[in-house]
């Protein structure tokens, strides 16, 4: 089962998310943090998704080992991003035209965090928040 824990957060990647919550929280928003880290085979298993006759929708283009949700450091987890979703009287919000995501998204964008729900992202992703770039 994917981690939502941000312990299992790249260690560059721990604050940013904590100060993306309380932000998030002093906007009036309740985020609820889905997934950290998730093993290659439960990567392989979201990428069968909508693929190959599998049911559903395609929800990745990321194979085990290629996904920032992926990444280790000595071994241990160490994920590049995390992926949110907004709460809206308790339930989840999944509709992307929820004005909801366009404020989580300013939020992490202003601290550098690379979200793919903006115009122009190599993919349209609104619950994925990233470490820019040039880490390790």
């Amino acid at each position: 089962m994917p981690s939502r824990k941000i312990e299992d957060l790249h260690p560059d990647l721990q604050p940013l998310c904590q100060t993306f919550l309380q932000r998030c929280q002093a906007a009036g928003l309740d985020i609820l943090i889905t997934c950290t880290w998730r093993s290659p085979a439960e990567q392989d298993q979201l990428y069968a998704q909508g693929r190959n006759g599998n049911p559903g929708p395609r929800v990745t283009n990321a194979k085990g080992g290629q996904s920032e949700h992926n990444a280790t450091i000595n071994g241990k987890p160490a994920a590049r991003a995390f992926d949110i979703v907004p709460l809206v009287n308790g339930k989840p919000m999944w509709e992307d035209r929820h004005p909801a995501w366009q404020t989580a998204g300013r939020i992490g964008m202003e601290l550098g965090l690379n979200w793919y729900g903006r115009p122009g992202a190599p993919f349209r992703e609104f619950p994925h928040f990233a470490l820019a770039r040039g880490y390790q």
